[in-house]
């Protein structure tokens, strides 16, 4: 709490610090890969951001050199007391996540400022466009903007942003997901032959569409165990009662997967590493509600190829590339799912051959790290070295 109101919990380092700031856990990991490479150069890097999952994350996977705070309440008092402890020699602000009173500050004390992996989805754009004073005040405290992609580019320069150009999406260079090795040799254990259909990230509206295409996938492969890994891990309840008769086993409550077990829920943080190692193709959710999609770059990663509906904004790209690669991929029913998924299942070379395609459609979106770096140096807010 002391930290919420700008109160540093550790002293700052010595040197010309890069602040870094990500909301949350998707935004704190893409970051990752800039923090490790800051570090290696000898650049002391504060991460803030606001979410005890993140805070804990980060916690265990930030380079020695780099400090994790949570960001402060946007208030003028909390901002002030943050700036005058950490004193930064730039701030760089990852996707979309705008505090008011800690940008505006930041800027006034001549902060250079950055918006890094920027994206601004169509709906918020638009939301910008009726409040086209605060979109120049808070656009215009950055020096430079760095854009996912052109469409993003784009919507950023319709608002009266400047120094807005295109990096690419930092996630494409995070490394693969971690797991935990045990857990990993367990869980394949428990699964044995039997064959997979994983559903990632799904949200409300999605598992309803999962659930049949595993009924019709199971009058050819009796044996199918479905994995359904909610976006949300507190939707385990319901989704155990939309499954109905079928036979469930629930992760978060410790339940083992047995040869009955039809539907698997892996309602636990942090452990998307460990079930896209399992099959060789994935349905990825927030894809056929209005979410905007998930991110596909953290299966492709790791060999698994992706079935994902048409919402998709938030990572067009990304899907782009990867279903480009795979040469399929488009679902829009449980129909589409089971379709796609029995040829996989039924060809395994074919399954393999997708998983290799997804991971080199995917590596072919790096390098927004080496741009973001030059953007850096080229505000002369660090040393050259970095």
């Amino acid at each position: 709490m002391a930290e919420r109101l700008g109160q540093a919990s550790v002293p700052r380092p010595e040197g010309q610090l890069i602040w870094i700031h990500g909301a949350s856990v998707g935004e704190s990991l893409a970051a990752l890969p800039l923090i490790e490479r800051l570090v290696a150069d000898r650049v002391p890097v504060l991460l803030t951001s606001g979410t005890v999952s993140s805070a804990g994350m980060m916690q265990a996977k930030l380079p020695p050199g780099a400090i994790h705070q949570y960001v402060p309440l946007d208030t003028p008092k909390a901002a002030v007391r943050f700036l005058d402890h950490w004193r930064p020699a730039m701030g760089l602000f990852v996707e979309s996540d705008l505090w008011p009173n800690l940008l505006l500050e930041a800027r006034r004390r001549g902060i250079k400022l950055a918006l890094i992996n920027a994206r601004i989805s169509e709906r918020s754009a638009a939301g910008w466009k009726r409040a086209p004073r605060m979109a120049e005040a808070l656009l215009g405290a950055f020096d430079i903007i760095l854009a996912q992609d052109e469409d993003f580019a784009a919507r950023f320069r319709a608002l009266g942003a400047h120094g807005v150009t295109v990096a690419g999406s930092l996630k494409a260079d995070a490394p693969p997901l971690s797991c935990d090795e045990t857990a990993l040799r367990a869980l394949k254990e428990s699964v044995g032959a039997r064959p997979l259909l994983l559903a990632a990230q799904t949200h409300p509206g999605e598992d309803e569409t999962v659930l049949p295409a595993h009924d019709a996938l199971r009058v050819r492969f009796p044996d199918l165990l479905t994995i359904i890994v909610p976006r949300h891990v507190e939707r385990g309840d319901d989704i155990a009662m939309l499954c109905g008769s079928r036979k469930v086993a629930r992760r978060a409550l410790g339940e083992p997967i047995t040869a009955e077990t039809a539907i698997y829920i892996a309602d636990t943080m942090n452990e998307l590493g460990l079930f896209y190692r399992l099959p060789r193709f994935c349905f990825l959710g927030g894809t056929l509600v209005p979410m905007h999609g998930h991110n596909p770059l953290e299966p492709a990663a790791l060999h698994c190829a992706v079935l994902a509906g048409p919402s998709r904004a938030n990572s067009a790209r990304a899907f782009e590339a990867v279903l480009g690669a795979q040469g399929f991929g488009d679902v829009h029913s449980a129909q589409d799912i089971a379709r796609e998924a029995e040829r996989l299942l039924l060809d395994q070379t074919a399954a393999i051959a997708a998983g290799e395609a997804a991971a080199r459609g995917a590596a072919r979106l790096s390098g927004a790290v080496e741009k973001t770096i030059a953007a850096v140096k080229s505000l002369g807010a660090v040393d050259a070295r970095a």
